[in-house]
């Protein structure tokens, strides 16, 4: 292990002040080097395809101006769930402001505020500009829409909704209701209600009169589970209100200002709630009207951006990395779809994103804001557009902003990605969804191993509703003849060892927090429970007393396996850490079955007839379907081979011999180059991911659709774990120093490492600028780059 020099530490301590020089270069501010980050647009778009994100964690907005015309905006919320389970808008809202700033020739500049969470627009000839500022209030349910103009205008707030009458989902558009599209029952999408304007308010919701939880509790053999475990979806209702100082009601979906005037505020307070009627959820909705108005408007801007500075402070990367050229996008399951528009015509970091910004640190911020916008509300990201989604064309056809391919379900190995990249960046609040859909979960798995196999233990299905049953289109329609758990989808029939890398995740996140509650309620039930079952499900031993996995699966890929290495690789890293770091009184009697499970589990299936030997998908696998490379899974997310582990040259042949070779969408080779030290491979693949958005999208950080859709949080989420990586490697106590990092590339970071440590350090010009670490007697644990 390298020492840390006394020189590096003194310059360590310049840190806390602020700026520090490194080869007589200042380095900024992490807040200058941020606000250079802000996507400022000097033109307004043509349609929702040139939308900038913003949210709350749990409220979105996708938001435009379009030329000639007015500011328009989605909004979206993490659990607004439909009877058939699609996660859908909750309307649109435009405004419209006379005289207009928005016309054709005249001023403009929209700027997305990061560091405040908020956008600001100002826009209109001199002596008329306005200047409107929207955000959502980090700490209560409300959108807010200021606008001052240098001379008196007016103001007008419309609600606009496409969900008017019911109607049935047919043809492609059905694809966001995966999971039902083959009910023998229509899928009907049922009408939104507009109240009647009272009280100078515009109030609207959507409610579930109908379910899909009874006929997919049903069809998968739970039927008598049915009273035990309540609908989530019936009776869900979810809409707002709008009202402002000034504006009355011109109709029942219409705000009007009562004068001219020189400034205007709009509030668009919003509601999820399940209640028996609608009257008693419109009760509800006026008492947090109510409740939200008793706090100044001020005082909820000052909160706001307190929070979002906060955000900020916990960590950071600012890259100097230069921008590779374009790549084309990795090949997909279904053709590429292009939005509505198609309003970027500019490279990452060009007219839609600022120039002297490198991609890789304009994308990471940006997708880390996305994270914060749509990541803390009642439900995890969904991989396949987060709370983003905005109007599509595939096949020529239009289709509104409520659909997504692969629609509300959960796959785990996509929905996983967003949450590792979290871990080093410190942002633990936005990994509770995860968490608490899983620990919520767990009793209706339990129930359900008891009656599909008649042994104790949970597994969780691959693609899951919310609550934790099977997609029912991958669970399959037609039961005749089939056992209850037998899927129709051989891509996840026996692929349940989601559960042991969430597993993975929340030994990580245990390791870094300290939590003892979160491993006492949350992570030792679920690895208790997750490693019954395997230990039970799988009753035949070798020759040796080993446990053999057969039937089984190599993730999606290789269907009929036995002894699949990513089960495996699962199985001892996570046994291991838990018997080496969940303290015994929280691990009570699990403790021991973790100590007798870990003498059951067989070795890693090794090609060792070539030197260095290989890593195998599974000791034998057969039918290929899929394209994942299942054999480096021992490299991430097991980390069981890697630098500064044992065999790292049987690692990178394993890498180097992959039989699929590329980065993009959920593909993991940034990362497991980077946790296997092979610099160039992982920086020239994250550079790639940074710089290939949809073209079809403004937004800079809007990436896909990939194998899946826009914006594809999976695309965002892998390039963070690599540049993470790259930057910085735990492993136990130590602290692998920029590990994979290009020694040309200069970098200003601040990342997370376990035991409640914070490492920042500068790079610059080739050398180690600066280092601190907190708290101080972690530093031993750091191990620096050799040439250091």
């Amino acid at each position: 292990m390298c020492r840390i020099a006394t020189t590096l530490l003194t310059a360590a301590m310049a840190l806390v002040s602020g700026a520090v020089r490194a080869g007589g270069t200042p380095v900024d501010r992490p807040e200058l080097q941020l606000d250079r980050c802000n996507p400022t647009w000097t033109s307004p778009s043509r349609d929702s395809s040139g939308s900038m994100p913003l949210g709350n964690g749990d409220i979105g907005l996708n938001l435009w101006v379009e030329a000639d015309g007015d500011l328009l905006c989605y909004l979206s919320k993490t659990d607004a769930w439909s009877g058939a389970g699609r996660l859908l808008k909750l309307g649109r809202v435009r405004v419209s402001l006379a005289p207009n700033p928005f016309r054709a020739g005249l001023p403009f500049r929209q700027t997305l505020r990061l560091r405040q969470g908020e956008i600001e627009i100002v826009a209109g000839a001199e002596g008329e500009a306005v200047t409107l500022r929207i955000w959502v209030d980090a700490l209560r349910p409300v959108v807010h829409v200021e606008a001052e103009g240098a001379s008196d205008f007016t103001m007008q707030v419309g609600l606009e909704v496409w969900r008017s009458e019911p109607r049935e989902l047919a043809g492609r558009e059905k694809q966001s209701a995966y999971g039902m599209t083959g009910s023998p029952e229509p899928l009907i999408v049922e009408a939104d209600t507009i109240l009647p304007r009272r009280e100078n308010r515009i109030t609207w919701f959507h409610r579930n009169e109908t379910s899909c939880y009874p006929i997919t509790l049903r069809l998968q053999g739970l039927g008598a589970l049915l009273d035990r475990f309540p609908d989530p979806l019936l009776h869900r209702t979810f809409g707002g209100c709008i009202s402002g100082e000034g504006l009355v009601a011109a109709d029942d979906q219409t705000l009007r200002s009562t004068e001219p005037g020189r400034r205007r505020h709009a509030a668009i307070s919003l509601l999820t709630a399940q209640t028996a009627t609608s009257e008693a959820w419109i009760g509800q909705l006026d008492r947090l009207v109510q409740e939200t108005a008793t706090v100044e408007l001020e005082q909820a801007r000052q909160e706001h951006r307190r929070w979002w500075a906060g955000f900020w402070n916990r960590s950071w990367i600012f890259a100097d990395a230069p921008r590779p050229p374009r790549a084309s996008q990795p090949v997909t399951r279904n053709e590429r779809p292009s939005r509505i528009g198609a309003d970027r015509d500019q490279p990452l970091g060009g007219a839609d994103g600022p120039a002297d910004v490198s991609p890789v640190t304009l994308g990471y911020v940006l997708q880390r804001f996305i994270n914060a916008c749509g990541g803390r509300g009642a439900y995890p990201i969904k991989f396949n557009g987060s709370i983003f989604t905005v109007d599509a064309v595939e096949d020529g056809q239009h289709y509104d902003a409520d659909y997504r391919r692969w629609g509300g379900c959960y796959w785990f190995q996509n929905t996983r990605l967003p949450y590792w990249a979290m871990l080093y960046a410190g942002d633990f609040d936005l990994m509770q969804p995860l968490f608490r859909m899983y620990r919520e979960a767990l009793p209706l798995a339990c129930e359900r191993t008891r009656k599909y196999y008649g042994h104790g233990g949970a597994f969780f299905p691959e693609t899951m509703y919310f609550w934790g049953t099977y997609n029912n289109d991958n669970y399959g329609w037609n039961r005749q003849g089939k056992p209850d758990g037998l899927t129709d989808n051989t891509y996840i029939r026996y692929y349940w060892d989601g559960a042991l890398e969430l597993a993975a995740i929340m030994l990580d996140y245990y390791a870094l927090t300290g939590d003892e509650r979160f491993a006492n309620e949350t992570l030792v039930p679920l690895a208790r429970d997750t490693l019954d079952f395997y230990e039970r499900h799988y009753p035949k031993r070798d020759a040796e007393g080993k446990i053999v996995f057969e039937p089984s699966q190599a993730l999606e890929t290789w269907q009929d396996a036995t002894n699949p290495l990513p089960v495996i690789a699962g199985l001892r890293y996570v046994v291991g850490r838990l018997l080496d770091e969940i303290p015994a009184e929280a691990a009570g009697e699990a403790r021991d079955q973790w100590q007798r499970l870990r003498t059951l589990l067989p070795e890693l299936p090794l090609d060792t007839t070539q030197a260095p030997p290989r890593l195998l998908p599974a000791q034998r696998f057969e039918h290929l379907a899929n394209s994942e490379n299942p054999e480096l899974y021992a490299v991430f997310p097991y980390r069981l081979y890697g630098l500064g582990k044992p065999d790292l040259d049987a690692g990178r042949a394993t890498f180097d011999a992959r039989r699929v070779k590329r980065t993009g969408g959920w593909t993991q080779d940034p990362i497991q180059a980077a946790l296997l030290g092979l610099t160039d491979t992982a920086a020239a693949y994250t550079q790639q991911n940074f710089a290939t958005s949809h073209q079809g999208s403004r937004f800079p950080a809007f990436w896909g659709p990939n194998f899946d859709w826009i914006p594809d949080q999976d695309h965002g989420g892998v390039s963070m774990i690599a540049l993470q990586r790259m930057l910085m490697q735990c492993d136990g106590d130590r602290i692998l120093l920029l590990p994979a990092w290009p020694r040309q590339w200069n970098v200003d970071f601040r990342l997370h490492a376990p035991h409640g440590t914070t490492v920042r350090a500068v790079w610059r010009d080739g050398k180690l600028a600066a280092l601190e670490v907190t708290p101080a007697e972690r530093r031993q644990h750091v191990v620096l780059p050799v040439d250091q």
